[in-house]
């Protein structure tokens, strides 16, 4: 193919030499064999990280490998049975480390192919959405506002299509398609009739034909730098690698200093200090700072962000950014769009006035079953050609249709397009034949600023018509005529008041109202906004119902009891919005109703000062929205907002959280947005925020579980060794390596998914600036070190007269105090009657159990372990301390619980 010339040819020599069709595109066949020739429409990829490396990155610690040395020493002096037992121990270790990432790193993926781009393509004559990397040379592109350009291609088809090529060219300013060939010569950043990949279509539509893929694009071609960004660490995972680190320090510190002294304790005290010695101490040493395990802290936050965010995509919140899910429980206010997110986005148009009458229309959802009714009379098309021009009107500007899959009708579009056209086809206008023989030559698309779109058609009989719908009062400041029964007449002040009137009427009972309009164009006129959209004849108003949705209601009921302020943003008219926003809740009585214009008349300060009262926002623009964003967040609130449309993205990036519309979004939009949600629902929303509290618990659980369980194991150790001196080793390593598995690995993991707190979306939103490491989780790993050391203590030092004895005890202390206490921490807050335990704890702390019990059967591994069998009376006294221990911990809780609620904020 001539590659590198594409610009040079005329579109229709283009469309020859990739052996391809406009109308048509590609068939399925043929994509099969440019698959194979050409490969998937990728740039390089980082190779993925194999299983088998993430099992050996688990040895990939200085302290692990030290303990391996040691422990083949240890081999090789004769203590064959406690390296071996050491050895198996670090490998289970590792094993569990292992599932973690692997766990972590598979949600990953699946989530980034959830969140794959795709593209609208012609194949067969069909228009298809397809996964962008699934492009071939020869695919017909359907570009339009908003689209990300997967692949380079050759405009064949322009109607005002515009470009930000910034990320290719670095021209600022958008630029201008046309389809008309180019010298051979043109620079890149001149080739006005392609379009290159990594750019965006930001207004107007067109088709292309893909000429280029993956790594033969321009893009492609700087590849290699695009690809070295890294990415960056979510503030929890940055905050918990801090204290993991420091944590480190502190406890290898202690750890090397305990075995220090005791190694110059026994050369003082003329002790022999041989091999054996010096090996069990740092062996000893290691194993101590492992079973601290805070250099883990990180990974452990990092798996249990990927893991919810895996969950979460699950339930249609498709989170493209780690540290969203943190942001998510901050979340105070939330911005949402009303079509289609709070309402169901089934439009159905219900109400028609033209020709001074209004028209009642039946029928309901997308089958085009229904009536139109005016003055108890049935109308007939043949009878009022009025009507026929307005429903003609409206099915020509107009880009949706209207489907039947499985015996359901189904729109693909707009969900206001869609009414139009379910409204035509109610009335018999078969719409398809209406475009075939009226085809659209030009257009000047829609944008939330213009407020309106218009299409110029060559009609059946030659003329060139302009259509334009868009809302009511902008429409009729472009009409200079209105249509009536005897034909057109000029139209006066009064009669658009009249006609505004019944526009407010029809948006007091909820309905979203649009303006049509039409004038046919003389021959040789220039088809530019200011040209075509004057002079207009008015044909009617259309009121649409779009019912809310009831997860909606119930959504905004939750959010008010958590302190969260939902507010909608619309592009309706103010009352069709305050009529909905009251149905779901939103607004109530005294609140502020605000309205673009008056909102672009406000200063900054000024509008700071009443954001907080307003709930309504009608007719606004994407820059409103940004307005709306910067207020809010200037008060420190936590704000998500929502978006769709291409020039929604600066308001979705400066958002805290940005949550683009899965189904109506742009790619542009998805890109710029930390959430996409799969299913557009603001209910959706709603749930991601408790979803993301709930993660955020967890991984507060077992944090305080870990840490508590280590700093207990360091200070109880390393004190033993500390006050008695190096002969009166407390617990040797195997069984200090032994203690970490069992209790900080299923018990731990279990914790990290456990069920939400009763009260998760009872709560006010968390404070951003709160560490993870609040005061009540400092307050309860001190309270419980405070519980529990002393019983540590108590049984070491009560019968010192026979060490394997006191070892014996202390090592089931440890377990069954650490197993019993993982109960306590099912929940931070509440008793376990009111948190039970769920399955998968019950079933860790049982395993384990049963492990140990069976374990210590064997002779050898008492021996490494240090112990001997222990005794009926033994168990009862630690199963009794472990009771204390359990029961002092239900009170901490209670005692915690009542001071949080005691210092908690009031809800508004």
């Amino acid at each position: 193919m001539a590659n590198g010339i594409w610009h040079s040819m005329e579109a229709a020599q283009a469309l020859k030499e990739l052996d391809t069709d406009i109308h048509r595109g590609l068939t399925d066949d043929e994509v099969k064999k440019r698959l194979e020739k050409y490969g998937y429409n990728e740039l390089k990829k980082e190779e993925k990280v194999s299983p088998f490396t993430i099992f050996i990155n688990q040895f990939k610690n200085i302290l692990i490998i030290i303990l391996l040395i040691a422990t083949v020493l240890s081999a090789l002096v004769g203590e064959i049975v406690d390296a071996g037992l050491i050895l198996v121990i670090v490998v289970f270790c590792a094993v569990l480390g292992f599932v973690q990432e692997y766990r972590a790193e598979q949600a990953l993926e699946a989530l980034k192919k959830m969140l794959s781009p795709t593209i609208t393509v012609l194949r067969g004559g069909k228009e298809e959405e397809i996964p962008s990397k699934e492009l071939v040379p020869g695919d017909v592109l359907l570009l339009e506002a908003g689209d990300k350009i997967p692949a380079d291609a050759r405009l064949v088809e322009n109607h005002s299509l515009r470009c930000d090529e910034a990320p290719l060219t670095g021209e600022s300013l958008p630029v201008g398609k046309d389809i008309q060939s180019l010298p051979e010569d043109v620079p890149v950043g001149d080739r006005r009739n392609m379009v290159f990949t990594g750019t965006t279509a930001i207004y107007g539509r067109g088709k292309a034909t893909v000429t280029s893929t993956g790594m033969n694009t321009e893009f492609g071609k700087i590849a290699e730098e695009v690809l070295a960004v890294k990415a960056e660490k979510t503030p929890l995972e940055k905050r918990t690698e801090e204290i993991g680190k420091w944590l480190g320090i502190i406890a290898l510190g202690i750890c090397f200093l305990v075995a220090g002294i005791s190694i110059v304790r026994e050369l003082m005290g003329g002790g022999r200090v041989d091999l054996p010695f010096i090996i069990t101490m740092v062996m000893f040493a290691i194993a101590l700072a492992m079973a601290t395990a805070v250099s883990s802290l990180a990974a452990i936050v990092t798996g249990a962000l990927a893991i919810g965010m895996h969950q979460m995509a699950k339930r249609n919140a498709l989170v493209r950014k780690m540290s969203a899910v943190e942001t998510l429980g901050c979340t105070t206010v939330i911005c949402s769009d009303k079509t289609g997110t709070l309402t169901k986005g089934e439009m159905t148009v219900r109400k028609i006035f033209s020709v001074g009458k209004m028209i009642e229309v039946s029928g309901g959802g997308y089958a085009p079953v229904g009536e139109f009714r005016s003055v108890g009379e049935t109308l007939s098309l043949e009878r009022t050609p009025s009507l026929q021009l307005f429903l003609r009107a409206g099915v020509l500007c107009n880009d949706a249709d209207l489907h039947e899959k499985e015996g359901k009708w189904l729109v693909k579009g707009d969900p206001t397009e869609g009414a139009f056209v379910v409204a035509a086809a109610k009335a018999g206008l078969h719409v398809h034949e209406i475009r075939l023989e009226n085809p659209r030559i030009e257009e000047i698309p829609f944008s939330s600023e213009r407020k309106r779109m218009t299409t110029i058609h060559k009609m059946e009989d030659g003329k060139r018509v302009a259509f334009m719908k868009g809302a009511p009062e902008v429409v009729i400041e472009r009409c200079s005529h209105v249509l009536e029964d005897g034909g057109m007449k000029k139209i006066v002040d009064t009669e658009k008041a009249q006609i505004l009137k019944v526009n407010e009427d029809m948006a007091h009972g909820a309905l979203r109202v649009l303006g049509i309009a039409y004038r046919e164009l003389p021959d040789g006129v220039a088809y530019s906004e200011d040209v075509v959209e004057g002079d207009m004849i008015f044909l009617g108003l259309t009121g649409m119902m779009d019912p809310p949705r009831e997860e909606a209601i119930e959504a905004t009921i939750v959010c008010k009891q958590v302190g969260i302020r939902p507010i909608m943003i619309t592009g309706d008219h103010k009352l069709t919005a305050v009529a909905i926003a009251k149905e779901i809740g939103i607004y109530r009585e005294g609140d502020i109703v605000l309205i673009g214009e008056e909102l672009d008349k406000m200063s900054d300060e000024e509008f700071e000062g009443i954001v907080d009262k307003v709930t309504v926002y009608a007719r606004v623009s994407p820059m409103d929205k940004l307005k709306i964003v910067k207020a809010w967040k200037k008060r420190g609130e936590v704000v998500a907002m929502t978006g769709d449309g291409v020039n929604d993205a600066p308001a979705l990036k400066h958002a805290d959280i940005g949550v683009a519309m899965g189904i109506t979004g742009t790619e542009v939009t998805k890109e710029a947005a930390d959430m996409v949600l799969s299913d557009d629902n603001f209910a959706t929303i709603v749930k991601a925020i408790e979803r993301g509290r709930w993660i955020y618990d967890n991984i507060k659980k077992y944090l305080t579980y870990l840490l508590r369980g280590n700093i207990t194991e360091v200070v109880v150790i390393g004190g033993v060794v500390l006050i008695l001196g190096p002969e009166y080793l407390p617990l040797l390593p195997a069984a200090i390596l032994y203690i970490n598995l069992a209790t900080d690995g299923l018990p731990a993991l279990a914790l990290g998914i456990a069920p939400p707190d009763p009260d998760i979306m009872q709560r006010p939103p968390r404070d951003p600036k709160e560490s993870v490491f609040s005061w009540d989780m400092k307050a309860f790993i001190l309270l419980a070190l405070l519980i529990e050391i002393p019983f540590f203590f108590f049984l070491f030092f009560h019968d010192l007269t026979d060490i394997a004895h006191a070892r014996t005890e202390i090592f089931f202390l440890f377990i069954i105090i650490e197993l019993i206490i993982a109960f306590n921490f099912r929940s931070m807050r509440y008793s376990i009657f009111n948190a039970p335990p769920h399955k998968w704890l019950t079933i860790a702390i049982l395993s384990q159990i049963v492990l140990t019990a069976a374990l210590i059967q064997i002779p050898a591994i008492r021996d490494a372990f240090g112990i001997t069998m222990p005794s009926a009376s033994d168990m009862a006294m630690i199963l009794g301390f472990g009771a204390v221990v359990f029961i002092s911990m239900e009170v901490v809780k209670a005692i915690l619980r009542k001071k949080m609620q005691a210092g908690k904020r009031m809800i508004v």
